[in-house]
């Protein structure tokens, strides 16, 4: 096993991993940005070095400096965690020629799941189901409407390689498709400097299956069944489950085999996630295959009982693999929400700041992965997901149950979060019964209530003041009133009194 190991990342992934590495005995190494130096992953490490700039391409990104920094530190590894160079063969080129361990799989399995229509390529050799659509990059837009007309509308363009909703767009005419081609090329140049798109036939009201698998360096392969990722929005993940409302055991079997069947096609070592597609009609079509550690890794941990990110540290220091497949066994069920510093009543513009007030939930099967603090200031430079709220229960309704008993617990002051989002989305019917898809969010103008209710407060508060001012100003002119009758008696009275002493 490792000695030391450097993490390149931050936030509440750092933390995870630096937990992870304590149990097995491993000492850590942080590095951060100028906006990290007050970080909880930080404070946490055993070492921590300062990196660059906050902008990711003088820090996060730098891979020349963290390779110094793992000589300098005498690490023997790097734990990439997710996002930033997490899936980058180049970085792992890095690495593998400085004698330095990437805790992943190797740089030449990372180009192959790194390039989707190479991975489309060999997966559909072995049997594997895939999307019909492009063999090879779209090199003009006639080439890209001969075949959407093909394929027929609506179409998906996405980036060859990339991913995380970068340079994917949803083509319904054909008139769109020059202008949506444009802006995926831009937005596939500036993520992953290359600009490469294909064509997929589009899945009407699919849903996002993925499959955990573990691997070792000696071929053996194991999966640890399905996650259910969506809910969603613009094709970012909001909240996932397992196992999936959607997939009953043979499905799940039948999944878990052609995850492994792709994962060993492309040579796959460590942990990764092969993505599917699931229609309407329960048909799965492989999408991708991400060769890192998820997010949502979560909620595969708790109703397994495998540390993932132990396993991926066991992995990559060489040793065989201890699990068969009839070892896996799935306890209950698991949902994960992402609570992110975004304003979902404002079309989720971010939300940076210091946290004025914080507590977290818990109670039984609770946990709560952030590296937030009471005075901590949220920098704006990075991903917004600050905490992600994992429940487990003995079914699904019990699960429900206890994310909306721990939401309502959460409390983060002093931003904005994506809670009251969730807990709109588990008041659902639809979401109680399982009947979801990738356009939920859409379908149920979540977001559009969400609005109206923000603005209720601001109504009620304009209906009180003007009640306010109305009772001000009846109090005033009853005042008014009393003031003149008053003047009037008195008046009266001395009137009265002369009209006597006249007589008189």
């Amino acid at each position: 096993m490792f000695k030391k190991v450097l993490i390149a990342n931050r936030g509440e992934i750092a933390v995870r991993i630096i937990r992870a590495c304590r149990e097995l005995g491993i000492q850590t190494v942080a590095v951060y940005s100028t906006v990290d130096r007050t970080s909880l992953y930080v404070k946490m490490a055993d070492e921590a070095y300062f990196l660059g700039g906050p902008q990711p391409q003088e820090s996060y990104l730098n891979m020349e400096r963290i390779i110094e920094i793992a000589l300098a530190s005498g690490s023997q590894a790097i734990h990439p965690g997710y996002g930033f160079l997490a899936e980058n063969p180049k970085f792992v080129k890095l690495c593998e020629k400085k004698g330095i361990k990437f805790i992943g799989p190797d740089s030449l399995t990372m180009e192959r799941v790194g390039n989707k229509l190479l991975a489309r390529r060999v997966v559909e050799e072995v049997g594997v189901p895939i999307i019909p659509g492009s063999k090879e990059a779209i090199k003009s837009n006639r080439e890209a409407r001969d075949l959407a007309r093909r394929l027929g509308l609506p179409v998906m363009i996405k980036a060859v390689f990339g991913g995380g909703g970068r340079g994917l767009r949803r083509v319904n005419r054909l008139k769109e498709l020059p202008s949506l081609l444009k802006v995926a090329r831009l937005e596939a140049r500036v993520s992953f400097a290359d600009p490469s798109l294909y064509m997929e036939k589009y899945i009407r009201n699919p849903k996002h299956i993925e499959v955990q698998i573990l691997a070792d360096e000696k071929g053996r392969m194991v999966h640890l069944g399905e996650r259910d990722c969506t809910i969603q929005r613009r094709y970012q993940k909001l909240l996932e489950e397992t196992p999936s409302p959607a997939v009953d055991e043979d499905l799940r079997n039948r999944l878990g085999e052609a995850a492994i069947r792709a994962a060993q096609a492309l040579g796959y070592t460590n942990a990764g996630t092969v993505e599917f597609v699931l229609d309407e009609k329960k048909n799965f079509y492989f999408i991708e295959i991400n060769a890192r550690i998820q997010v949502e890794h979560s909620v595969t941990e708790r109703v397994t009982g495998i540390d993932l990110v132990k396993a991926q540290m066991r992995l990559a220091a060489g040793e065989r693999l201890h699990l068969s497949q009839k070892d896996v066994s799935i306890d209950g069920c698991a949902m994960e929400c992402r609570i992110n510093v975004e304003d979902p009543r404002r079309d989720f513009v971010p939300s940076p700041g210091t946290i004025r007030n914080l507590r977290f939930p818990g109670g039984l099967g609770v946990r709560v992965d952030s590296a937030i603090y009471p005075g901590y200031t949220i920098p704006l430079y990075y991903d917004t997901l600050i905490a992600k709220l994992t429940v487990w229960g003995r079914d699904r309704e019990e699960v429900i149950g206890r994310m909306r008993a721990a939401l309502n617990e959460f409390i983060i002051e002093g931003v904005k979060t994506t809670i009251p989002l969730h807990k709109a989305i588990l008041c659902e019917r639809d979401f109680q019964r399982g009947r979801i898809s990738l356009s939920f969010i859409e379908r149920h103008k979540l977001l559009k209530r969400l609005r109206v209710s923000n603005r209720a407060p601001e109504r009620i508060a304009v209906i009180a003041g003007c009640l306010l001012a109305y009772q001000k100003r009846k109090e005033a002119g009853r005042q008014k009133r009393e003031k003149e009758i008053s003047l009037w008696r008195k008046g009266f009275s001395e009137r009265r009194w002369q009209t006597r002493l006249r007589k008189i």
